[in-house]
């Protein structure tokens, strides 16, 4: 199991926004029900312009086990996301995680 599975921390601490072309219903793949509209080119997943933050496509219990229920489907910056990176380690922190090693 790869640490992003035990983990989820980012997808409970960052608001996600994205192009509104990677929606399904424009032709993309993410599920349109699980996207609020910014504006008329800006999107952004479920729950996480929320406190506390948590992606509606998220899954489980951060920090034990997770999964992401759109993971084929999910928008760029979730793609960009890096498994130690920086932000990974601050939202590990915030979530009261160990840096991973």
């Amino acid at each position: 199991m790869s640490a992003c599975q035990s983990c989820g921390a980012c997808c409970a601490s960052f608001r996600v926004d994205f192009s509104s072309f990677e929606l399904d219903e424009s032709g993309g793949y993410v599920p349109s029900g699980l996207a609020v509209q910014v504006n008329d080119t800006l999107s952004r997943m479920r729950g996480t312009d929320h406190v506390p933050v948590r992606c509606a496509a998220l899954t489980g219990h951060v920090g034990q086990q997770v999964a992401c229920g759109i993971y084929e489907w999910r928008p760029s910056p979730c793609h960009e996301f890096t498994e130690g990176s920086d932000a990974c380690l601050r939202a590990r922190l915030r979530h009261g995680l160990p840096p991973l090693s």
